[in-house]
């Protein structure tokens, strides 16, 4: 069997698998920039809003900074590898701006 891996036939976004005869590419986990494997231990670099953790590319959870992310009245929702601002309860959203209902 030929190893085609060697030569790095697949894009930045994907790691290679030799397989008997051939090879195949496979999309890197979410949390990476570039991979030379399967999963969030193989990442070359991690993606924004992830952080080296372990050896692993882990979320940041961002409603956890010190600093605020969301503006008043407004309720931080952790993503994977982002985050979202919601209106706060007793508050609905009016053109960007929550405001009391």
């Amino acid at each position: 069997d030929l190893d085609e891996c060697a030569t790095s036939p697949c894009k930045d976004h994907q790691y290679c698998l030799n397989t008997d005869g051939s090879f195949s590419c496979k999309a890197c986990d979410a949390s990476c920039v570039g991979c030379t494997g399967e999963g969030s231990d193989k990442c070359k670099a991690c993606a924004s809003g992830y952080m080296k953790e372990e050896e692993k590319c882990t979320d940041i959870d961002e409603c956890n900074l010190p600093e605020k992310v969301c503006e008043e009245n407004q309720d931080c929702v952790n993503t994977s590898g982002s985050y979202k601002c919601v209106c706060s309860e007793g508050f609905e959203d009016k053109d960007g701006t929550c405001v009391q209902t």
